[in-house]
């Protein structure tokens, strides 16, 4: 997307590349062609009902010559090819829902049979059986920490809390728009130099009862104590038991500073620093297995993972401890430490790194910079409260496990003195942030949010395009195509020009074929958001004329404002929170989502539902699914050490 004035409609396509499934194919094949139920959609007969549909309305697009954005729906010839590719047809289903399928210069499916297909493709996703997909936990190649999980490890570790991390290079960012993907966590050599330099003023910095933590006597000699030392120290850095190969090349590093005349102290340091720059600390290492088969990770491994998805940091000892006991696994245990970590302090270190990249207010401090000419108030202690609040809201729901519908609408937010002035809210004092109930319905939740509303804003004006864009992304899960190219830009301000508003130049802009798909929905929902401006701020009048803020979506509902704009949106809570899964999921597992994982997701869709979208539920489903648990060795890895021979990686 751009942010140069331009009103350009984003650039994720809306369609997923071809995959197959063998293992599926294989045994759906066996399958009669058509599924059956007594009544509903499933007992219609796919080449008779379905199939002619198709071909009336999408295979002129989507056919085999020069399919659009690469989906060719001719190949789908009964349901059991249907089932193997259930993310194209996920999205079929959402761009019939969107009405924008098929175009509007295109001839349109009468109600009856829009309904029909809409009904069956719905029914037919829903009827997959899971247990039929070979299962596949995916690729998990090394992990190499974060600089935002590397300065919380340390300050776990070590008690230190100067963030050496920052003055790393920065991570990359991939599959599911997270930094912690560990495909993009590249290791350039001067990011190795930067580890020997930090490790070094780390243990400068460090408080020396977090190291000493056994003392020399006539008891204990100081050999004995600095293994002791080392020993705890790098079970905790390493996450794991600490093998005897381990602990005596580490030891003999004690050993040659003391027989080189440096102090006991000294020695104990050096050892350390080893351990700092080890890549069993630098990386969450997961052993492989001699199969080719996928298996369940072992205790410890899970309590790292468990640990990263959660804290974004280290186990803690309990954690290590339920590891070490091999009981982690089971449902029971790993429930209650879920609830747990939730409930720690260091929960909130979930909220700020998932939070902040799911809804992209980091955005905030880097590229969304309202003109400060135009608007004043929008100062850095403003900017950094709008920052915080979406994660002091996602803490709270963390730890209070409310409903994620809260997200869409809310009767509370959190706001300090700058952020509670700047909603017009009274009563607030200081830079602490307190919860508030609101008594204006238009600002809660995420769409009422300053951050929010701020990033998805030009610097001189609003953008109902931007906005719009952002709610059917991060809220709806159902990105527009990418705008085509040599769009005219629109103004930068929103002061009337040729006796048009900014909106009714923007419906003007509409009456092109090529834009209008696009922007028949993402405009409405950025129009209903009006009234706030572009920092946030509830207004009633643009450039002296009264706001319209009312819209009407492409499936038909009619609305104006906020309120009634959210009511439209909770009616779509299971698309919310499937994309909220599919985000979180993809953040627990540092990797992108691919078809396999579609199970899980379709899992947790349904627990979610039935539990009445708990957060705490989502987070335990997530901790309990396949590809969390399980992992399966990369075919180039097979032929290396294995946990079997208790060989080290």
């Amino acid at each position: 997307m751009t942010r140069n004035g331009n009103e350009k409609s984003g650039s994720q396509p809306g369609d997923y590349p071809r995959a197959a499934i063998l293992v599926l194919a294989l045994s759906l094949l066996s399958r009669t062609c058509d599924i059956r139920a007594e009544g509903g959609p499933l007992s219609l007969d796919y080449s008779k009902d379905i199939q002619p549909l198709l071909e009336n309305y999408c295979l002129k697009c989507h056919g085999p010559e020069k399919p659009k954005g690469g989906v060719n729906l001719s190949t789908f010839t009964n349901v059991a090819t249907i089932h193997a590719e259930p993310r194209t047809w996920q999205t079929v289903l959402t761009q019939l829902r969107e009405r924008n399928m098929p175009p509007q210069n295109k001839p349109q499916p009468k109600t009856e049979e829009r309904t029909r297909l809409i009904d069956w493709i719905e029914a037919t996703l829903d009827s997959i059986d899971d247990s039929q997909l070979a299962k596949d936990p995916g690729r998990k190649i090394i992990h190499r920490l974060s600089r935002f999980e590397y300065n919380n490890t340390i300050r776990d570790l070590l008690g230190v809390d100067t963030r050496p991390a920052d003055k790393f290079p920065p991570d990359g960012g991939g599959g599911g728009g997270f930094d912690n993907n560990a495909d993009t966590l590249f290791i350039p050599p001067i990011l190795m130099e930067k580890y020997l330099v930090a490790a070094g003023e780390i243990l400068e910095a460090a408080k020396p009862e977090r190291i000493f933590i056994v003392k020399s006597s006539f008891l204990i000699s100081k050999r004995s104590a600095a293994r002791q030392i080392i020993e705890h120290f790098a079970l905790r850095a390493f996450r794991r038991p600490i093998e005897k190969d381990d602990v005596e090349d580490l030891l003999g590093l004690y050993d040659r500073a003391v027989k080189r005349g440096e102090s006991h102290e000294e020695g104990v340091k050096l050892a350390i620093k080893a351990v700092l720059v080890s890549p069993n600390f630098l990386f969450r290492i997961e052993v492989n297995r001699n199969t080719a088969e996928p298996y369940r990770i072992n205790d410890h491994e899970l309590a790292t993972r468990l640990s990263y998805f959660l804290w974004s940091s280290m186990p803690d000892d309990r954690l290590l401890a339920v590891a070490a006991q091999k009981r982690l696994h089971e449902p029971k245990v790993l429930q209650a430490e879920v609830h747990r970590m939730l409930q720690s302090p260091k929960a909130k270190a979930f909220a700020e790194n998932f939070a902040t990249q799911w809804l992209r207010v980091k955005e905030l401090k880097t590229s969304a910079q309202p003109d400060r000419r135009r608007f004043p108030e929008f100062t850095t202690e403003l900017r950094d409260a709008m920052y915080a609040e979406p994660i002091e809201f996602f803490h709270s729901l963390l730890r209070e496990d409310r409903s994620l519908l809260e997200f869409i609408d809310s009767d509370y937010t959190f706001v300090n003195a700058d952020l509670a002035r700047h909603y017009g809210i009274e009563g607030v004092e200081g830079g602490q942030f307190q919860r508030v109930n609101l008594t204006d319905r238009n600002r809660g939740g995420l769409l009422g949010m300053g951050g929010v509303l701020t990033l998805t804003s030009y610097p001189l004006r609003t953008s109902p395009v931007l906005r719009g864009k952002w709610v059917l992304e991060e809220i709806i899960g159902a990105p527009p195509p990418p705008p085509p190219p040599l769009i005219k830009s629109l103004p930068r301000d929103d002061k009337p020009k040729d006796g048009l508003t900014l909106r009714q130049r923007l419906e003007k802009h509409r009456e092109d074929a090529a834009c209008a798909a696009c922007h028949k929905r993402m405009d409405p929902i950025g129009f209903g958001l009006e009234n706030f401006d572009a920092i946030g701020r509830w207004r009633t009048e643009i450039a002296d004329q009264p706001v319209d803020a009312s819209g009407e979506m492409t499936t038909g509902e009619k609305f104006t404002g906020p309120v009634e704009l959210k009511k439209i949106l909770l009616e779509r809570r299971n698309e919310f929170a499937r994309n909220l899964i599919e985000k979180m999921l993809a953040y627990a597992l540092g990797r992108g989502l691919e078809i396999y994982d579609m199970p899980t997701v379709r899992a947790i869709t349904k627990t979610l539902a039935k539990d009445g979208y708990r957060t705490e539920t989502l987070v335990v489903e997530i901790a309990k699914s396949y590809p969390f648990q399980y992992r399966r060795n990369n075919p180039i890895q097979l032929t290396q050490h294995t946990e079997s021979d208790g060989a080290r990686p």
